[in-house]
Protein backbone atom coordinates (compact mmCIF):
# COMPACT_ATOMS: atom_id res chain seq x y z
CA UNK A 1 0.00 0.00 0.00
CA UNK A 2 1.31 3.47 -0.95
CA UNK A 3 2.33 5.89 1.83
CA UNK A 4 0.60 9.26 2.23
CA UNK A 5 3.69 10.92 0.75
CA UNK A 6 3.46 8.73 -2.37
CA UNK A 7 -0.30 9.31 -2.63
CA UNK A 8 0.27 13.06 -2.69
CA UNK A 9 2.94 12.77 -5.42
CA UNK A 10 0.61 10.54 -7.50
CA UNK A 11 -2.20 13.06 -6.99
CA UNK A 12 0.02 15.97 -8.14
CA UNK A 13 0.93 14.05 -11.32
CA UNK A 14 -2.79 13.68 -12.17
CA UNK A 15 -3.43 17.44 -11.89
CA UNK A 16 -3.79 19.45 -15.08
CA UNK A 17 -0.74 21.42 -16.21
CA UNK A 18 -1.18 25.02 -15.03
CA UNK A 19 -3.38 24.15 -12.03
CA UNK A 20 -2.57 25.95 -8.78
CA UNK A 21 -1.50 23.81 -5.81
CA UNK A 22 -1.56 24.76 -2.12
CA UNK A 23 -0.44 22.94 1.03
CA UNK A 24 -3.78 23.60 2.72
CA UNK A 25 -5.84 22.29 -0.21
CA UNK A 26 -3.72 19.14 -0.62
CA UNK A 27 -3.94 18.47 3.13
CA UNK A 28 -7.72 18.89 3.07
CA UNK A 29 -8.41 16.90 -0.12
CA UNK A 30 -6.17 13.94 0.83
CA UNK A 31 -6.77 14.16 4.60
CA UNK A 32 -3.09 14.46 5.52
CA UNK A 33 -1.20 16.87 7.75
CA UNK A 34 0.03 20.14 6.27
CA UNK A 35 3.61 19.09 7.10
CA UNK A 36 3.24 15.91 5.00
CA UNK A 37 1.68 17.91 2.16
CA UNK A 38 4.49 20.50 2.29
CA UNK A 39 7.24 17.84 2.12
CA UNK A 40 5.56 16.10 -0.85
CA UNK A 41 5.16 19.40 -2.74
CA UNK A 42 8.86 20.16 -2.17
CA UNK A 43 9.79 16.76 -3.63
CA UNK A 44 7.48 17.43 -6.61
CA UNK A 45 9.40 20.68 -7.15
CA UNK A 46 12.71 18.76 -7.10
CA UNK A 47 11.21 16.30 -9.64
CA UNK A 48 10.27 19.27 -11.90
CA UNK A 49 6.53 18.62 -11.58
CA UNK A 50 5.67 21.98 -9.99
CA UNK A 51 7.13 25.47 -9.82
CA UNK A 52 6.74 27.96 -6.94
CA UNK A 53 6.51 31.66 -7.73
CA UNK A 54 6.58 34.42 -5.14
CA UNK A 55 3.25 36.27 -4.81
CA UNK A 56 1.63 33.73 -7.17
CA UNK A 57 2.02 30.37 -5.44
CA UNK A 58 2.80 26.85 -6.66
CA UNK A 59 1.57 25.64 -10.04
CA UNK A 60 1.69 22.31 -11.86
CA UNK A 61 4.11 22.45 -14.78
CA UNK A 62 4.91 20.02 -17.57
CA UNK A 63 7.86 17.77 -16.69
CA UNK A 64 10.71 18.85 -18.94
CA UNK A 65 12.80 16.22 -20.64
CA UNK A 66 16.41 16.77 -21.65
CA UNK A 67 16.45 18.32 -25.11
CA UNK A 68 19.07 19.67 -27.50
CA UNK A 69 17.78 23.18 -26.79
CA UNK A 70 17.01 24.01 -23.18
CA UNK A 71 13.76 25.95 -22.73
CA UNK A 72 12.50 27.98 -19.81
CA UNK A 73 8.89 28.28 -18.67
CA UNK A 74 7.33 31.68 -18.04
CA UNK A 75 7.12 30.66 -14.36
CA UNK A 76 10.91 30.29 -14.29
CA UNK A 77 11.29 33.71 -15.96
CA UNK A 78 9.24 35.27 -13.12
CA UNK A 79 11.65 33.80 -10.56
CA UNK A 80 14.79 34.75 -12.53
CA UNK A 81 13.85 38.45 -12.83
CA UNK A 82 12.10 38.76 -9.41
CA UNK A 83 9.00 39.64 -11.39
CA UNK A 84 5.38 40.33 -10.59
CA UNK A 85 2.64 38.69 -12.65
CA UNK A 86 0.19 41.35 -13.86
CA UNK A 87 -2.05 39.02 -15.87
CA UNK A 88 -2.29 35.71 -17.74
CA UNK A 89 -1.35 33.55 -14.75
CA UNK A 90 -3.00 30.52 -16.36
CA UNK A 91 -0.18 30.45 -18.93
CA UNK A 92 2.76 30.47 -16.53
CA UNK A 93 3.44 26.76 -17.12
CA UNK A 94 4.06 27.30 -20.85
CA UNK A 95 7.59 27.26 -22.31
CA UNK A 96 9.06 30.06 -24.37
CA UNK A 97 11.15 29.31 -27.45
CA UNK A 98 12.74 32.73 -28.00
CA UNK A 99 12.91 36.15 -26.39
CA UNK A 100 12.78 39.41 -28.35
CA UNK A 101 14.22 42.76 -27.18
CA UNK A 102 11.75 45.55 -27.97
CA UNK A 103 14.24 48.28 -28.88
CA UNK A 104 12.93 49.22 -32.33
CA UNK A 105 9.92 50.72 -34.10
CA UNK A 106 6.61 48.97 -33.36
CA UNK A 107 6.16 47.55 -36.87
CA UNK A 108 9.72 46.18 -36.94
CA UNK A 109 9.31 44.76 -33.44
CA UNK A 110 6.19 42.82 -34.46
CA UNK A 111 8.00 41.31 -37.47
CA UNK A 112 10.25 39.45 -35.01
CA UNK A 113 7.56 38.59 -32.44
CA UNK A 114 5.78 35.26 -32.87
CA UNK A 115 3.71 32.78 -30.86
CA UNK A 116 5.69 31.23 -28.00
CA UNK A 117 8.07 34.21 -27.75
CA UNK A 118 8.71 36.56 -24.82
CA UNK A 119 8.80 40.26 -25.72
CA UNK A 120 11.05 42.25 -23.37
CA UNK A 121 10.04 45.90 -23.53
CA UNK A 122 9.43 49.00 -21.38
CA UNK A 123 6.23 51.04 -21.07
CA UNK A 124 5.19 50.76 -24.74
CA UNK A 125 1.54 49.86 -24.26
CA UNK A 126 0.72 49.23 -27.95
CA UNK A 127 3.62 46.77 -28.12
CA UNK A 128 2.18 44.89 -25.12
CA UNK A 129 -1.15 44.47 -26.87
CA UNK A 130 0.28 43.54 -30.28
CA UNK A 131 2.60 40.93 -28.75
CA UNK A 132 -0.25 39.22 -26.87
CA UNK A 133 -2.37 39.16 -30.05
CA UNK A 134 0.60 37.54 -31.86
CA UNK A 135 0.68 34.78 -29.20
CA UNK A 136 3.71 36.05 -27.26
CA UNK A 137 4.03 36.79 -23.55
CA UNK A 138 5.37 40.16 -22.36
CA UNK A 139 8.03 41.12 -19.82
CA UNK A 140 7.71 44.80 -18.89
CA UNK A 141 11.03 46.23 -17.66
CA UNK A 142 11.82 49.29 -15.53
CA UNK A 143 9.06 48.55 -13.00
CA UNK A 144 6.35 49.85 -15.33
CA UNK A 145 2.73 48.65 -15.24
CA UNK A 146 0.43 47.45 -18.03
CA UNK A 147 -2.98 48.86 -18.90
CA UNK A 148 -6.16 47.20 -17.60
CA UNK A 149 -7.10 46.30 -21.18
CA UNK A 150 -3.79 44.50 -21.72
CA UNK A 151 -4.16 42.62 -18.41
CA UNK A 152 -7.63 41.41 -19.49
CA UNK A 153 -6.21 40.37 -22.86
CA UNK A 154 -3.42 38.41 -21.11
CA UNK A 155 -6.01 36.55 -19.00
CA UNK A 156 -8.12 35.82 -22.09
CA UNK A 157 -5.19 34.45 -24.15
CA UNK A 158 -3.57 32.75 -21.11
CA UNK A 159 -0.28 34.49 -21.87
CA UNK A 160 1.59 35.99 -18.91
CA UNK A 161 2.41 39.68 -18.69
CA UNK A 162 5.19 40.14 -16.14
CA UNK A 163 6.67 43.30 -14.62
CA UNK A 164 10.23 43.61 -13.30
CA UNK A 165 12.16 46.52 -11.80
CA UNK A 166 15.30 45.64 -13.78
CA UNK A 167 16.19 47.39 -17.05
CA UNK A 168 16.03 45.61 -20.41
CA UNK A 169 19.79 44.94 -20.71
CA UNK A 170 20.02 43.47 -17.19
CA UNK A 171 16.97 41.25 -17.79
CA UNK A 172 18.37 39.89 -21.08
CA UNK A 173 21.69 39.15 -19.33
CA UNK A 174 19.91 37.35 -16.45
CA UNK A 175 17.82 35.18 -18.81
CA UNK A 176 20.86 34.35 -20.96
CA UNK A 177 22.74 33.29 -17.83
CA UNK A 178 19.83 31.10 -16.70
CA UNK A 179 19.71 29.34 -20.08
CA UNK A 180 23.50 28.90 -20.00
CA UNK A 181 23.33 27.41 -16.49
CA UNK A 182 20.63 25.00 -17.64
CA UNK A 183 22.80 23.88 -20.56
CA UNK A 184 25.54 22.99 -18.06
CA UNK A 185 23.01 21.19 -15.82
CA UNK A 186 21.65 19.31 -18.84
CA UNK A 187 25.12 17.93 -19.57
CA UNK A 188 25.48 16.53 -16.05
CA UNK A 189 24.51 12.88 -16.24
CA UNK A 190 22.12 11.81 -13.50
CA UNK A 191 21.18 8.31 -12.34
CA UNK A 192 17.77 8.70 -14.01
CA UNK A 193 19.61 8.88 -17.37
CA UNK A 194 21.25 5.42 -17.05
CA UNK A 195 18.89 3.62 -14.65
CA UNK A 196 17.96 0.00 -15.32
CA UNK A 197 14.22 0.40 -14.50
CA UNK A 198 12.39 -1.73 -11.95
CA UNK A 199 10.58 -3.79 -14.58
CA UNK A 200 13.97 -4.88 -15.98
CA UNK A 201 15.61 -5.29 -12.56
CA UNK A 202 15.97 -8.79 -11.10
CA UNK A 203 15.23 -8.61 -7.38
CA UNK A 204 14.27 -10.92 -4.54
CA UNK A 205 11.81 -10.83 -1.66
CA UNK A 206 13.15 -11.12 1.88
CA UNK A 207 10.72 -14.01 2.61
CA UNK A 208 12.00 -16.14 -0.29
CA UNK A 209 14.46 -19.02 0.36
CA UNK A 210 18.13 -18.90 -0.66
CA UNK A 211 17.22 -21.47 -3.32
CA UNK A 212 15.55 -18.62 -5.23
CA UNK A 213 18.83 -16.69 -5.22
CA UNK A 214 20.63 -19.65 -6.83
CA UNK A 215 17.88 -19.95 -9.50
CA UNK A 216 18.08 -16.25 -10.36
CA UNK A 217 21.88 -16.36 -10.35
CA UNK A 218 21.80 -19.24 -12.85
CA UNK A 219 19.23 -17.50 -15.07
CA UNK A 220 20.98 -14.12 -15.21
CA UNK A 221 24.63 -14.88 -14.24
CA UNK A 222 24.42 -11.79 -11.97
CA UNK A 223 26.16 -12.12 -8.61
CA UNK A 224 24.03 -9.72 -6.55
CA UNK A 225 20.38 -8.70 -6.26
CA UNK A 226 18.44 -6.08 -4.30
CA UNK A 227 16.02 -7.45 -1.70
CA UNK A 228 12.56 -5.90 -1.10
CA UNK A 229 9.69 -6.42 1.34
CA UNK A 230 6.00 -6.90 0.50
CA UNK A 231 5.59 -3.14 -0.16
CA UNK A 232 8.52 -3.13 -2.60
CA UNK A 233 10.71 -1.20 -0.16
CA UNK A 234 14.42 -1.86 -0.38
CA UNK A 235 15.55 -3.71 2.76
CA UNK A 236 18.85 -5.29 1.73
CA UNK A 237 21.13 -6.70 -0.93
CA UNK A 238 22.30 -10.28 -1.37
CA UNK A 239 25.46 -11.55 -3.10
CA UNK A 240 27.24 -14.89 -3.49
CA UNK A 241 29.34 -14.11 -0.38
CA UNK A 242 26.18 -13.88 1.74
CA UNK A 243 24.83 -17.32 0.77
CA UNK A 244 28.03 -19.39 1.08
CA UNK A 245 27.60 -22.16 3.68
CA UNK A 246 23.85 -21.63 4.15
CA UNK A 247 21.20 -24.25 3.26
CA UNK A 248 18.92 -23.49 0.27
CA UNK A 249 15.83 -23.52 2.51
CA UNK A 250 17.03 -20.68 4.76
CA UNK A 251 15.25 -17.37 4.23
CA UNK A 252 17.00 -14.54 2.38
CA UNK A 253 16.27 -12.09 5.23
CA UNK A 254 18.55 -14.13 7.51
CA UNK A 255 21.66 -13.78 5.34
CA UNK A 256 21.21 -10.57 3.29
CA UNK A 257 23.23 -7.41 3.95
CA UNK A 258 20.82 -4.95 5.57
CA UNK A 259 20.69 -1.17 4.99
CA UNK A 260 22.61 -1.24 1.69
CA UNK A 261 24.19 1.84 0.15
CA UNK A 262 21.67 3.47 -2.21
CA UNK A 263 21.41 6.47 -4.51
CA UNK A 264 18.45 8.53 -5.74
CA UNK A 265 17.33 9.35 -9.28
CA UNK A 266 18.85 12.85 -8.94
CA UNK A 267 22.30 11.66 -7.84
CA UNK A 268 24.98 12.46 -10.43
CA UNK A 269 26.55 9.52 -12.25
CA UNK A 270 30.02 10.82 -11.31
CA UNK A 271 29.17 10.80 -7.58
CA UNK A 272 27.65 7.32 -7.80
CA UNK A 273 30.65 6.02 -9.77
CA UNK A 274 33.11 7.42 -7.24
CA UNK A 275 31.20 5.75 -4.41
CA UNK A 276 31.02 2.40 -6.21
CA UNK A 277 34.77 2.45 -6.85
CA UNK A 278 35.55 3.61 -3.29
CA UNK A 279 33.33 0.93 -1.71
CA UNK A 280 34.19 -1.81 -4.24
CA UNK A 281 30.52 -2.21 -5.26
CA UNK A 282 29.43 -3.63 -8.63
CA UNK A 283 25.68 -3.09 -8.23
CA UNK A 284 23.96 -0.12 -6.59
CA UNK A 285 20.20 -0.01 -5.85
CA UNK A 286 18.26 3.17 -6.66
CA UNK A 287 15.46 4.13 -4.26
CA UNK A 288 13.05 7.05 -3.88
CA UNK A 289 12.59 9.17 -0.74
CA UNK A 290 10.19 6.65 0.77
CA UNK A 291 12.68 3.80 0.29
CA UNK A 292 10.91 2.08 -2.61
CA UNK A 293 13.15 0.34 -5.14
CA UNK A 294 13.18 2.17 -8.51
CA UNK A 295 15.86 0.08 -10.24
CA UNK A 296 19.61 -0.51 -10.18
CA UNK A 297 22.80 0.77 -11.78
CA UNK A 298 25.82 -1.38 -12.52
CA UNK A 299 29.46 -0.34 -12.26
CA UNK A 300 29.90 -1.18 -15.95
CA UNK A 301 27.01 1.13 -16.97
CA UNK A 302 28.38 3.97 -14.81
CA UNK A 303 31.89 3.76 -16.30
CA UNK A 304 30.48 3.51 -19.84
CA UNK A 305 28.29 6.60 -19.25
CA UNK A 306 31.22 8.62 -17.87
CA UNK A 307 33.44 7.64 -20.80
CA UNK A 308 30.69 8.51 -23.32
CA UNK A 309 30.04 11.88 -21.64
CA UNK A 310 33.75 12.77 -21.88
CA UNK A 311 33.58 12.37 -25.67
CA UNK A 312 30.47 14.55 -26.11
CA UNK A 313 30.78 18.18 -27.26
CA UNK A 314 29.91 20.62 -24.49
CA UNK A 315 27.36 23.40 -24.90
CA UNK A 316 28.12 25.23 -21.65
CA UNK A 317 31.44 26.02 -20.00
CA UNK A 318 32.02 25.67 -16.27
CA UNK A 319 34.82 27.47 -14.41
CA UNK A 320 36.79 24.21 -14.50
CA UNK A 321 36.44 24.09 -18.30
CA UNK A 322 37.73 27.67 -18.62
CA UNK A 323 40.75 26.90 -16.41
CA UNK A 324 41.55 23.64 -18.22
CA UNK A 325 41.45 25.44 -21.59
CA UNK A 326 44.40 27.61 -20.45
CA UNK A 327 46.65 24.58 -19.92
CA UNK A 328 48.89 23.76 -22.92
CA UNK A 329 51.69 21.27 -23.57
CA UNK A 330 54.97 23.14 -23.83
CA UNK A 331 57.16 20.44 -25.40
CA UNK A 332 56.36 17.42 -27.56
CA UNK A 333 59.04 15.03 -26.28
CA UNK A 334 58.25 15.21 -22.55
CA UNK A 335 55.19 16.30 -20.63
CA UNK A 336 55.72 19.88 -19.49
CA UNK A 337 52.58 22.00 -19.36
CA UNK A 338 52.22 25.77 -19.21
CA UNK A 339 49.46 28.24 -18.44
CA UNK A 340 49.07 31.96 -18.03
CA UNK A 341 47.21 33.19 -14.93
CA UNK A 342 44.04 34.90 -16.20
CA UNK A 343 41.65 37.15 -14.19
CA UNK A 344 39.16 34.25 -13.82
CA UNK A 345 41.82 32.23 -11.94
CA UNK A 346 42.61 34.84 -9.29
CA UNK A 347 41.35 35.63 -5.79
CA UNK A 348 40.62 39.06 -4.30
CA UNK A 349 44.36 39.73 -3.86
CA UNK A 350 45.32 39.11 -7.49
CA UNK A 351 47.02 35.75 -6.79
CA UNK A 352 45.96 32.42 -8.26
CA UNK A 353 43.03 31.04 -6.23
CA UNK A 354 43.26 27.73 -4.39
CA UNK A 355 40.41 26.35 -6.53
CA UNK A 356 42.14 27.18 -9.82
CA UNK A 357 45.47 25.90 -8.50
CA UNK A 358 43.91 22.57 -7.45
CA UNK A 359 42.25 22.23 -10.85
CA UNK A 360 45.57 22.78 -12.66
CA UNK A 361 47.35 20.20 -10.47
CA UNK A 362 44.63 17.59 -11.00
CA UNK A 363 44.49 18.14 -14.75
CA UNK A 364 48.30 17.93 -15.09
CA UNK A 365 48.39 14.65 -13.13
CA UNK A 366 45.53 13.22 -15.22
CA UNK A 367 47.37 14.24 -18.40
CA UNK A 368 50.47 12.20 -17.54
CA UNK A 369 48.35 9.17 -16.62
CA UNK A 370 46.79 9.37 -20.10
CA UNK A 371 50.28 8.96 -21.60
CA UNK A 372 50.32 5.51 -19.92
CA UNK A 373 46.90 4.68 -21.47
CA UNK A 374 45.17 5.16 -18.12
CA UNK A 375 42.50 7.53 -19.36
CA UNK A 376 39.91 6.92 -16.65
CA UNK A 377 40.88 7.74 -13.08
CA UNK A 378 39.34 9.10 -9.88
CA UNK A 379 41.25 11.46 -7.60
CA UNK A 380 41.50 9.91 -4.14
CA UNK A 381 43.82 12.26 -2.29
CA UNK A 382 45.56 15.59 -2.94
CA UNK A 383 48.30 17.04 -0.72
CA UNK A 384 49.76 20.46 -1.51
CA UNK A 385 52.95 20.72 0.52
CA UNK A 386 54.66 23.81 -0.91
CA UNK A 387 52.94 26.92 -2.21
CA UNK A 388 54.02 30.50 -2.98
CA UNK A 389 51.70 33.23 -4.31
CA UNK A 390 51.41 33.25 -8.12
CA UNK A 391 50.40 36.61 -9.60
CA UNK A 392 48.07 37.62 -12.44
CA UNK A 393 49.37 37.45 -16.05
CA UNK A 394 52.52 35.42 -15.30
CA UNK A 395 53.47 32.31 -17.30
CA UNK A 396 53.68 29.20 -15.12
CA UNK A 397 55.16 25.77 -15.94
CA UNK A 398 53.72 22.52 -14.56
CA UNK A 399 55.72 19.29 -14.55
CA UNK A 400 53.91 16.07 -13.50
CA UNK A 401 55.91 12.91 -12.65
CA UNK A 402 54.53 9.42 -12.01
CA UNK A 403 56.13 8.10 -8.81
CA UNK A 404 54.27 4.78 -8.69
CA UNK A 405 51.63 3.08 -10.82
CA UNK A 406 49.88 -0.29 -10.46
CA UNK A 407 46.81 -1.90 -11.95
CA UNK A 408 44.47 -0.13 -9.52
CA UNK A 409 46.23 3.03 -8.31
CA UNK A 410 48.82 5.67 -9.13
CA UNK A 411 50.85 8.32 -7.28
CA UNK A 412 51.81 11.47 -9.16
CA UNK A 413 54.00 14.37 -8.03
CA UNK A 414 53.38 17.73 -9.67
CA UNK A 415 55.95 20.55 -9.60
CA UNK A 416 54.92 24.13 -10.43
CA UNK A 417 57.61 26.66 -11.37
CA UNK A 418 57.85 30.30 -12.35
CA UNK A 419 60.99 31.81 -13.96
CA UNK A 420 63.09 28.80 -12.88
CA UNK A 421 61.85 29.09 -9.28
CA UNK A 422 59.70 26.34 -7.77
CA UNK A 423 56.50 27.93 -6.41
CA UNK A 424 54.47 24.82 -5.63
CA UNK A 425 54.54 21.06 -5.19
CA UNK A 426 51.78 18.50 -4.68
CA UNK A 427 51.24 14.77 -4.34
CA UNK A 428 48.12 13.21 -5.90
CA UNK A 429 46.82 9.67 -5.49
CA UNK A 430 44.39 8.23 -8.04
CA UNK A 431 42.26 5.12 -8.26
CA UNK A 432 42.48 3.74 -11.79
CA UNK A 433 39.29 2.47 -13.40
CA UNK A 434 38.92 -0.74 -15.38
CA UNK A 435 39.32 -0.14 -19.05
Amino acid sequence: MATKHEQILDHIETLAVGEKISVRRIAKDLQVSEGTAYRAIKEAETNRLVSTIERVGTIRIERKKKENIERLTYAEIVNIVDGQVLGGRAGLHKSLNKFVIGAMQLEDMMRYTEAGNLLIVGNRYKAHEYALRAGAAVLVTGGFEASDGVKKLADEFELPIISTSYDTFTVATMINRAIYDQLIKKEILLIEDILIPLEETDHLNLKEPIRRYHELNEETTHGGFPVVDQSNRLVGIITSRDVIGHPPTELIEKVMTKDPITVSMQTSVAAAGHRMIWEGIDLLPVADDSGKLKGVISRQDVLKAIQTAQRQPQQGETIDDIIKSQLHQQTSDKLLLEFRVTPQMTNAYGSISHGAYTMILTEAASAILKTKNRKDSVLENLTIYFLKPVQLDVLVYVKPTILDISRKSAKVEVEVSLENEIVGKAMLTFQLLDR
